[in-house]
């Protein structure tokens, strides 16, 4: 088989949550520990950092790849999910694994895969791992899929754990208050592993601290940081790049200088190759792409949005079905036009049923076809001093990319 064959093949015989949702979870860790048996356990031969978090474990993943990347050491990075290639899940250095690996996995190791009931993303953990072992990187950023307790990538051995921000997502697989989902987020917190807490929320920093004084793990909270700057756009990086810096801080064994850090955080795209973040496509009008999904997400990029000077705002806006529209909504200004569309995979909501409840909230504008039309709509439709926003779904986004 070749790459695209390859990638069929997997999407055909592996179910893929961010595709289809809820029936292709494999919550549990007996799947992935015996692929890695089989594997040879690649993930215990490498250092690693776990980041875990509802928002900003993938911005703050690829900002410590950066800064890792910049003070001279060979850096692995695993995030999820991709935005135009699957390849973008597993990077070294920033450069994406190459093709002829991802088909020599498979091939490789077909009958096995055959044989288990393997989801999709244990399958990307398991190559991720193995690249890593085989590439011997000095350290890899493992980014949570979901949740962190019974996450496919929690088989990994840390050297230090980053917790980011705890809301409400997923609620259907992490549970419904607060302090439900920060349990399933701390179960990333191991014997004698530091952990750097971002969270600024009592009950929820109570459940981790809790959590990390059970099992000896040394915690400390994020500080708030003389915040450097970032290429990373939005406002919302602040708290990362606090995360981000109270991690190097308490990372022993590398050394990393001022000037690196700052070097690192300023070229965060460049070095990782980051999409989707307060990303800037057109500058007249100004049409900007963010991948936030959730209620919290949301608010965040809204707040940074709605005070930039413009004559009117347009919003290009798709999203899953199984997201609660009710708290996003709440966050979305009633004063911008809307261009409601549904991203291309099984789990968006329709169309028309989004413009109809939209409507429930003061939210009006028109359904279109695709995402491309809608964004062509849009464009047609803004003056120069207007502004274009993008989003509701990392599918959204991703196919304007």
């Amino acid at each position: 088989m070749n790459y695209t064959q390859t990638l069929d093949w997997l999407y055909a015989r592996l179910p893929m949550y961010q595709r289809v949702g809820a029936p292709a979870m494999r919550l549990g860790l007996d799947n992935i520990v015996s692929l890695s048996q089989a594997l040879g356990n690649p993930e215990t031969q490498f250092n690693s950092i776990h980041v875990a978090g509802t928002n900003g474990k993938g911005s703050s993943s690829h900002m410590l790849a950066s800064v890792l990347q910049t003070a001279g050491y060979k850096v692995g990075l695993y995030t999820s999910p991709h935005l135009k290639d699957f390849r973008e899940r597993i990077r070294i250095n920033g450069i994406p694994i190459s093709k002829h690996r991802v088909v020599d996995f498979v091939a490789q190791h077909q009958t096995l895969f055959e044989r288990g009931k393997y989801s999709f993303f244990e399958l990307t953990v398991a190559l991720a791992f193995g690249e890593f072992a085989h590439e011997k990187v000095d350290i890899a950023i493992v980014e949570v899929g979901l949740g962190g307790r019974l996450d496919a990538t929690n088989i990994i051995s840390p050297v230090l754990c980053l917790i980011t921000n705890i809301s409400k997502d997923h609620q259907q697989f992490l549970g419904d208050t607060l302090p439900e989902i920060a349990a399933e987020k701390a179960g990333i917190i191991k014997p004698g592993v530091p952990v750097v807490v971002g969270e600024n929320n009592d009950e929820v920093v109570k459940v981790l601290i809790d959590k990390a004084t059970d099992v000896g793990a040394p915690w400390v909270l994020a500080k708030a940081c003389h915040t450097l700057p970032t290429d990373l756009l939005g406002a919302y990086q602040k708290a990362n790049v606090d995360g981000v810096m109270t991690v190097i801080s308490q990372l022993k064994d590398f050394e990393i200088s001022q000037l690196q850090l700052e070097e690192g955080l300023r070229n965060v795209v460049k070095n990782t190759g980051l999409q989707g973040r307060w990303q800037v496509l057109a500058q007249k009008p100004l049409t900007i792409a963010d991948v936030a999904h959730n209620g919290s997400g949301i608010e965040a990029v809204m707040r940074q949005l709605t005070t930039l000077p413009k004559k009117k705002l347009h919003i290009v806006f798709g999203m899953v079905a199984d997201k609660d529209f009710s708290t996003i909504a709440s966050f979305l200004p009633t004063t911008a036009v809307y261009y409601f569309c549904s991203p291309k995979v099984v789990r968006a909501k329709v169309v028309s049923q989004l413009v109809e409840e939209a409507s429930l909230y003061g939210l009006n504008g028109e359904a279109y076809v695709s995402v491309e039309h809608a964004l062509i709509s849009a464009q047609q439709n803004a003056d120069i001093d207007d502004i274009i926003f993008v989003g509701g779904s990392v599918f959204t986004v991703a196919e304007v990319l």
